[in-house]
Protein backbone atom coordinates (compact mmCIF):
# COMPACT_ATOMS: atom_id res chain seq x y z
CA UNK A 1 0.00 0.00 0.00
CA UNK A 2 1.27 3.48 -1.24
CA UNK A 3 2.57 5.85 2.05
CA UNK A 4 0.39 8.55 0.23
CA UNK A 5 -2.04 9.29 -2.91
CA UNK A 6 -1.78 12.45 -4.74
CA UNK A 7 -5.29 13.39 -5.96
CA UNK A 8 -4.37 14.30 -9.84
CA UNK A 9 -8.13 15.53 -10.46
CA UNK A 10 -8.36 13.07 -13.26
CA UNK A 11 -8.07 9.48 -14.28
CA UNK A 12 -5.99 9.87 -17.25
CA UNK A 13 -2.53 10.41 -14.30
CA UNK A 14 -2.27 8.13 -10.92
CA UNK A 15 0.12 9.50 -8.83
CA UNK A 16 1.41 7.56 -5.43
CA UNK A 17 4.73 8.16 -3.34
CA UNK A 18 5.87 5.20 -1.42
CA UNK A 19 9.04 4.66 0.46
CA UNK A 20 10.00 8.56 -0.89
CA UNK A 21 9.37 7.75 -4.69
CA UNK A 22 6.73 9.54 -6.44
CA UNK A 23 5.60 7.03 -9.17
CA UNK A 24 3.43 9.08 -11.91
CA UNK A 25 1.67 7.01 -14.18
CA UNK A 26 0.33 8.24 -17.49
CA UNK A 27 -3.11 6.17 -17.34
CA UNK A 28 -4.77 6.33 -20.67
CA UNK A 29 -3.68 2.62 -22.11
CA UNK A 30 -6.42 2.62 -24.76
CA UNK A 31 -4.88 5.37 -26.40
CA UNK A 32 -1.49 4.39 -25.40
CA UNK A 33 -1.72 7.02 -22.63
CA UNK A 34 -1.55 9.31 -25.64
CA UNK A 35 -1.79 13.03 -23.40
CA UNK A 36 -5.09 14.59 -22.93
CA UNK A 37 -5.45 18.07 -21.26
CA UNK A 38 -6.86 16.52 -17.99
CA UNK A 39 -3.36 14.38 -18.37
CA UNK A 40 -1.12 17.35 -18.70
CA UNK A 41 -2.82 18.92 -16.05
CA UNK A 42 -2.27 16.28 -13.50
CA UNK A 43 1.35 16.34 -14.17
CA UNK A 44 1.92 19.32 -13.67
CA UNK A 45 -0.21 19.36 -10.08
CA UNK A 46 2.10 16.22 -9.31
CA UNK A 47 5.39 18.12 -10.34
CA UNK A 48 4.46 20.72 -8.61
CA UNK A 49 3.78 18.69 -5.06
CA UNK A 50 7.29 16.54 -5.94
CA UNK A 51 9.57 20.05 -5.73
CA UNK A 52 8.82 20.69 -2.15
CA UNK A 53 7.27 17.53 -0.60
CA UNK A 54 9.69 16.37 2.24
CA UNK A 55 8.19 12.65 1.46
CA UNK A 56 9.23 12.93 -2.00
CA UNK A 57 13.31 11.96 -2.74
CA UNK A 58 12.78 10.97 -6.24
CA UNK A 59 10.23 10.88 -9.63
CA UNK A 60 9.65 7.77 -11.97
CA UNK A 61 7.47 8.64 -14.25
CA UNK A 62 5.87 5.92 -16.36
CA UNK A 63 2.81 4.39 -18.41
CA UNK A 64 -0.17 2.12 -18.15
CA UNK A 65 -0.70 -0.92 -19.99
CA UNK A 66 2.52 -1.60 -21.96
CA UNK A 67 2.76 1.85 -23.19
CA UNK A 68 5.02 4.38 -22.58
CA UNK A 69 3.29 7.72 -23.87
CA UNK A 70 1.72 8.17 -28.10
CA UNK A 71 2.61 11.68 -27.77
CA UNK A 72 0.18 14.13 -28.33
CA UNK A 73 -3.34 12.38 -29.41
CA UNK A 74 -3.66 12.51 -32.98
CA UNK A 75 -6.36 9.97 -33.58
CA UNK A 76 -8.47 12.68 -31.34
CA UNK A 77 -6.79 15.80 -33.23
CA UNK A 78 -8.18 13.93 -36.83
CA UNK A 79 -11.63 13.84 -35.31
CA UNK A 80 -11.38 17.09 -34.32
CA UNK A 81 -10.03 18.23 -38.00
CA UNK A 82 -6.62 19.00 -36.52
CA UNK A 83 -4.61 20.07 -33.89
CA UNK A 84 -6.45 22.73 -31.96
CA UNK A 85 -9.88 21.68 -33.98
CA UNK A 86 -12.17 24.29 -33.84
CA UNK A 87 -11.00 25.65 -30.72
CA UNK A 88 -12.35 29.07 -29.94
CA UNK A 89 -8.99 29.55 -28.00
CA UNK A 90 -7.04 32.85 -30.50
CA UNK A 91 -3.37 31.61 -31.73
CA UNK A 92 -1.68 33.70 -29.59
CA UNK A 93 -3.62 32.50 -26.33
CA UNK A 94 -2.81 29.16 -27.49
CA UNK A 95 0.73 29.64 -28.25
CA UNK A 96 1.20 30.90 -24.51
CA UNK A 97 -0.90 28.11 -23.02
CA UNK A 98 1.31 25.73 -25.21
CA UNK A 99 4.76 27.21 -23.81
CA UNK A 100 3.27 27.33 -20.24
CA UNK A 101 2.66 23.33 -20.35
CA UNK A 102 5.90 22.74 -21.88
CA UNK A 103 7.81 24.57 -19.12
CA UNK A 104 5.33 23.38 -16.40
CA UNK A 105 5.93 19.61 -17.00
CA UNK A 106 9.08 18.79 -19.57
CA UNK A 107 10.60 21.78 -17.80
CA UNK A 108 9.79 20.94 -14.62
CA UNK A 109 11.00 17.47 -15.15
CA UNK A 110 14.63 18.69 -16.20
CA UNK A 111 14.49 21.54 -13.36
CA UNK A 112 13.07 19.87 -10.59
CA UNK A 113 15.67 19.80 -7.45
CA UNK A 114 15.47 15.72 -7.51
CA UNK A 115 16.22 13.13 -9.48
CA UNK A 116 13.66 12.18 -12.17
CA UNK A 117 13.59 8.91 -13.97
CA UNK A 118 11.38 7.92 -16.79
CA UNK A 119 10.40 4.22 -17.00
CA UNK A 120 9.54 2.91 -20.49
CA UNK A 121 7.45 -0.27 -20.61
CA UNK A 122 6.68 0.45 -24.26
CA UNK A 123 6.51 2.62 -26.87
CA UNK A 124 7.72 6.16 -26.49
CA UNK A 125 6.87 8.93 -29.29
CA UNK A 126 6.75 12.16 -30.23
CA UNK A 127 5.85 14.68 -27.01
CA UNK A 128 5.76 11.57 -25.02
CA UNK A 129 9.67 10.80 -26.18
CA UNK A 130 10.45 14.38 -25.12
CA UNK A 131 9.25 13.97 -21.48
CA UNK A 132 11.26 10.95 -21.36
CA UNK A 133 14.15 12.84 -22.58
CA UNK A 134 13.51 15.27 -19.65
CA UNK A 135 14.06 13.30 -17.40
CA UNK A 136 17.53 12.47 -15.78
CA UNK A 137 17.75 9.33 -16.01
CA UNK A 138 16.26 6.38 -18.65
CA UNK A 139 15.32 2.94 -18.51
CA UNK A 140 13.79 0.71 -21.30
CA UNK A 141 11.97 -2.57 -21.33
CA UNK A 142 13.93 -4.61 -23.54
CA UNK A 143 10.76 -4.81 -26.05
CA UNK A 144 10.02 -0.91 -25.80
CA UNK A 145 11.21 1.41 -28.59
CA UNK A 146 11.69 5.20 -29.11
CA UNK A 147 10.61 7.69 -31.94
CA UNK A 148 10.27 11.46 -32.65
CA UNK A 149 7.09 10.51 -35.01
CA UNK A 150 6.55 14.26 -35.66
CA UNK A 151 7.37 14.05 -39.57
CA UNK A 152 5.45 11.59 -39.96
CA UNK A 153 2.07 13.48 -38.80
CA UNK A 154 3.31 17.18 -40.35
CA UNK A 155 4.53 18.34 -36.72
CA UNK A 156 7.83 20.43 -36.11
CA UNK A 157 8.10 18.89 -32.57
CA UNK A 158 7.25 20.23 -28.98
CA UNK A 159 8.14 19.40 -25.36
CA UNK A 160 11.79 20.02 -25.97
CA UNK A 161 12.59 17.04 -27.71
CA UNK A 162 14.98 19.04 -29.95
CA UNK A 163 16.55 20.65 -27.19
CA UNK A 164 16.73 17.12 -24.92
CA UNK A 165 18.07 14.76 -28.10
CA UNK A 166 20.43 16.97 -29.28
CA UNK A 167 22.60 17.30 -25.88
CA UNK A 168 22.48 14.06 -25.35
CA UNK A 169 23.46 12.32 -28.91
CA UNK A 170 24.47 15.29 -30.51
CA UNK A 171 22.57 17.62 -33.48
CA UNK A 172 23.31 15.31 -36.53
CA UNK A 173 22.28 12.45 -34.57
CA UNK A 174 19.08 14.34 -33.23
CA UNK A 175 18.26 15.87 -36.75
CA UNK A 176 18.61 12.20 -38.14
CA UNK A 177 16.27 10.67 -35.71
CA UNK A 178 13.67 14.19 -36.33
CA UNK A 179 13.94 14.02 -39.87
CA UNK A 180 13.14 10.29 -40.62
CA UNK A 181 11.24 9.82 -37.65
CA UNK A 182 12.50 5.73 -37.53
CA UNK A 183 12.06 3.35 -34.64
CA UNK A 184 14.83 3.42 -32.52
CA UNK A 185 14.52 -0.40 -30.52
CA UNK A 186 16.43 -0.22 -26.77
CA UNK A 187 19.88 -1.93 -28.18
CA UNK A 188 20.11 0.94 -30.28
CA UNK A 189 18.53 3.73 -28.13
CA UNK A 190 21.31 2.35 -25.42
CA UNK A 191 24.14 2.32 -28.00
CA UNK A 192 23.28 5.62 -28.63
CA UNK A 193 22.72 7.39 -25.05
CA UNK A 194 19.03 7.79 -25.34
CA UNK A 195 18.70 5.21 -22.32
CA UNK A 196 21.01 4.45 -19.10
CA UNK A 197 19.63 0.92 -19.29
CA UNK A 198 17.78 -1.99 -20.56
CA UNK A 199 15.50 -5.01 -18.52
CA UNK A 200 13.51 -7.68 -19.11
CA UNK A 201 9.45 -6.61 -19.37
CA UNK A 202 8.48 -8.06 -16.45
CA UNK A 203 11.32 -6.50 -13.99
CA UNK A 204 11.68 -2.99 -15.54
CA UNK A 205 9.20 -1.58 -12.45
CA UNK A 206 11.22 -3.66 -9.96
CA UNK A 207 14.74 -2.30 -11.51
CA UNK A 208 13.59 1.35 -11.71
CA UNK A 209 12.27 1.07 -8.36
CA UNK A 210 15.12 0.03 -6.72
CA UNK A 211 17.44 2.89 -8.21
CA UNK A 212 14.61 5.01 -7.43
CA UNK A 213 14.71 4.14 -3.64
CA UNK A 214 18.34 4.29 -3.69
CA UNK A 215 18.38 7.68 -4.57
CA UNK A 216 15.32 8.86 -2.39
CA UNK A 217 17.39 7.54 0.21
CA UNK A 218 20.42 9.21 -0.61
CA UNK A 219 21.85 13.05 -0.09
CA UNK A 220 19.27 14.69 -0.98
CA UNK A 221 20.53 18.47 -0.55
CA UNK A 222 23.37 17.25 -2.27
CA UNK A 223 21.30 15.82 -5.56
CA UNK A 224 19.69 19.13 -5.47
CA UNK A 225 23.21 21.12 -6.07
CA UNK A 226 24.86 18.36 -8.51
CA UNK A 227 21.32 18.21 -10.61
CA UNK A 228 22.17 22.05 -10.76
CA UNK A 229 25.55 22.13 -11.42
CA UNK A 230 24.88 18.87 -14.21
CA UNK A 231 22.26 21.27 -15.89
CA UNK A 232 24.28 24.34 -16.05
CA UNK A 233 27.19 22.30 -17.49
CA UNK A 234 25.34 21.94 -20.53
CA UNK A 235 24.90 24.87 -21.77
CA UNK A 236 26.82 27.14 -19.65
CA UNK A 237 29.92 28.93 -19.47
CA UNK A 238 32.89 27.64 -17.93
CA UNK A 239 33.95 29.90 -15.37
CA UNK A 240 30.32 30.37 -14.43
CA UNK A 241 30.17 26.63 -14.35
CA UNK A 242 33.70 26.55 -11.74
CA UNK A 243 32.25 28.98 -9.66
CA UNK A 244 28.63 27.16 -9.00
CA UNK A 245 30.55 24.38 -8.22
CA UNK A 246 32.69 26.11 -5.70
CA UNK A 247 29.67 27.95 -3.94
CA UNK A 248 27.62 24.35 -3.88
CA UNK A 249 30.47 22.32 -2.96
CA UNK A 250 30.68 24.30 0.58
CA UNK A 251 27.33 24.53 1.15
CA UNK A 252 27.16 20.75 0.95
CA UNK A 253 30.44 20.24 3.24
CA UNK A 254 28.38 22.27 5.96
CA UNK A 255 25.14 19.48 5.83
CA UNK A 256 24.10 17.16 8.89
CA UNK A 257 24.21 14.63 5.56
CA UNK A 258 27.77 14.89 5.08
CA UNK A 259 29.09 15.27 8.32
CA UNK A 260 27.34 11.60 8.73
CA UNK A 261 28.61 10.50 5.76
CA UNK A 262 32.12 10.91 6.58
CA UNK A 263 31.37 9.52 9.88
CA UNK A 264 30.10 6.57 8.00
CA UNK A 265 33.57 6.46 5.79
CA UNK A 266 34.97 6.04 9.02
CA UNK A 267 32.99 3.72 10.65
CA UNK A 268 33.52 1.53 7.29
CA UNK A 269 29.23 1.29 7.30
CA UNK A 270 26.84 2.94 4.86
CA UNK A 271 25.40 6.70 5.26
CA UNK A 272 21.69 7.02 7.05
CA UNK A 273 20.81 10.63 5.48
CA UNK A 274 18.27 12.86 6.55
CA UNK A 275 18.37 15.87 3.99
CA UNK A 276 19.82 18.28 6.26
Amino acid sequence: MADRIFDTGTEDLQTEINGGVMTITLNRPDRRNAMSNPMLEGLVASLADAETASDVGAVVLTGAGGAFCAGGDVKGMAEAGGEGGNSPVQYDARVHLQRRSQRDTAGKLYELPKPTIAALPGAAAGAGLSLALACDLRYGADNAVMTTAFARVGFSGDYGGTWFMSRLIGSAKARELYFLSDRVDMDEAARLGLVNGVFMADSLMDEVNAIATRLAQGPTIAYRYMKENLNRAVHGEMGECLDMEAAHHIHCGRTEDHREAAQAFVDKREPVFKGR
